[in-house]
């Protein structure tokens, strides 16, 4: 594979990953990572490959329609693997004309200058949009959400990533765009900003700080390792069918107060605490507003098709997760303290 492609967001946990992934896998592709670098986009995520030839980062928000039509003539993009979004439920109850902005004008965005810059020939092109399970809404105790389940978003978060979805399909059927689009479930692992439960909680519980869980702990989603997650976003960015929908999913469900018991149990372990130590910790609080139930994913589609299937179950990637944020005090320090935003200055502005 020879291509230029342009991932967005790809200075944040799931996007650090995929950049990782490719810049690795794909030598003779220039991989070029657009990021805003707002709280979530960290480029410490990626030391590692940043000096790399065939890696450019590039800092800019998708909203910026102008700004994006310029990247497409200069850098001529084959491939767009878009991640770029507002993803906290909470921030979107908060604040939800900031995910219209980004997860919906910033997606028609990148769909227009794609439709400008390929309309001579779409030969060889795609425009890959990740997305979420959660714009399919909430299930029951049974069932899982299949590609074809009808959409049932019920935060803002998910309404602007089912209005995204939306459009990525329109712009397939109206202009003939080449599109593909991925609907993922809770993914977890190594770099994942500490807002999200897992990270909050292996800090929350390293410093003896209360584990606070909405409800009765009851909400039950599928987990996803952050790497499986990758490497599905490359199975299909390459062998995917052009205007198909592909569910990913990890096969672990896990109500959340499970979960939180499971990673209590290894961190006890981990930190050499008397077992059930850390589950004293747990704090009942008021549920969010608008909180699905339940979220399981069908991803025999993928499976099938494609020949994708998850690497690991959750009790093995939760070891994994909780030592890298064990051994990489230093990288949760710098987040939680604010310190990461530095980086970009040091090693980008002034050069």
């Amino acid at each position: 594979m020879k291509k230029n492609i342009l991932i967005t967001g790809g200075a944040g946990f799931i996007g650090s990953h995929v950049v990782r992934l490719f810049v690795n896998k794909y030598p003779e592709s220039k991989i070029y990572n657009l990021d805003k670098l707002t709280y979530a986009g960290n480029l410490e995520n990626l030391k590692d490959i940043e000096h790399r030839e065939n890696y450019t980062f590039i800092k800019g928000d998708i909203v910026d329609g102008e700004f994006i039509g310029l990247l497409f003539d200069k850098y001529k993009f084959d491939g767009v693997i878009h991640l770029a979004a507002e993803s906290h439920v909470d921030r979107s109850i908060a604040n939800p004309m900031e995910f219209v902005m980004t997860n919906v004008i910033g997606t028609v965005n990148l769909l227009n200058a794609a439709k400008v810059h390929w309309k001579d020939d779409f030969r060889g092109k795609l425009f890959y949009h990740i997305s979420t399970d959660e714009v399919y809404g909430s299930l029951g105790e049974e069932g899982l959400f299949s590609e074809t389940t009808a959409y049932d978003p019920h935060s803002p978060y998910s309404a602007a990533k089912a209005s995204s979805d939306h459009f990525v399909r329109a712009y397939h059927d109206t202009f003939g765009l080449p599109t593909v689009i991925s609907n993922c479930s809770n993914n977890y692992g190594a770099n994942q900003f500490p807002e999200k439960l897992i990270p909050l909680f292996i800090n929350n519980i390293k410093n003896n700080k209360p584990l606070p869980v909405y409800g009765k702990g009851e909400n039950v989603r599928d987990w996803l390792y952050v790497e499986d997650h990758a490497n599905a976003i490359d199975v299909i960015f390459n062998k995917g069918k052009i205007g198909e929908t592909y569910n990913i999913g990890g096969n672990n469900e896990w109500t959340n107060i499970d979960l939180i018991k499971v990673l209590c149990k290894v961190m006890d372990k981990k930190l050499g605490r008397e077992e059930g130590t850390s589950e004293k910790l747990i704090t009942f609080v008021k549920d969010r507003a608008g909180h699905d139930l339940r979220y399981a994913i069908d991803s025999s589609k993928l499976q099938k098709e494609l020949g994708w299937k998850p690497s690991l179950q959750f009790e093995e990637g939760i070891e994994k997760t909780t030592d890298w944020y064990l051994n990489n005090q230093e990288w949760l320090d710098n987040v939680t303290s604010g310190e990461y935003k530095k980086y970009y200055e040091e090693m980008y502005e002034g050069r």
